[in-house]
């Protein structure tokens, strides 16, 4: 059995929301809502980035708290992190799949308008 990958998790991931896209923004593949807000952008070593992660918006605070309970899948990523997002380690070994899956959709519902946020 060959292991997923990561980006395919993910991709499955963000695009189950209501009226998600995906397209390549600064050469990663990203995830708006309605094509126009983005909840979440790959990181794959663009630019020489340290970690094969991912870019998620979080509510206040969140960021903290994520990164202060597992800092070794949790960062403060690099031009959106003093925006409070979180960046996710997808490299990491035995990843929890449903701690990405609870963060990215608690990016979704921060970053969708209330009548979409209302149907996850």
């Amino acid at each position: 059995m060959t292991e997923e990958d990561p980006l395919e998790k993910l991709r499955a991931l963000c695009l189950a929301f209501p009226e998600v896209t995906e397209r390549l923004s600064h050469g990663e593949p990203t995830w708006f809502v309605r094509g126009k807000k983005t909840f979440v952008n790959m990181d794959s070593h663009h630019h020489g980035a340290e970690y094969y992660s991912c870019w998620v918006a979080a509510p206040f605070g969140a960021q903290d708290v994520l990164i202060g309970a597992k800092p070794a899948v949790f960062f403060r990523p690099p031009y959106v992190g003093h925006r409070g997002w979180v960046g996710v380690r997808l490299d990491v070994p035995e990843l929890d799949w449903d701690e990405v899956e609870m963060v990215v959709k608690d990016a979704y519902r921060l970053i969708a308008p209330v009548a979409l946020a209302k149907q996850v």
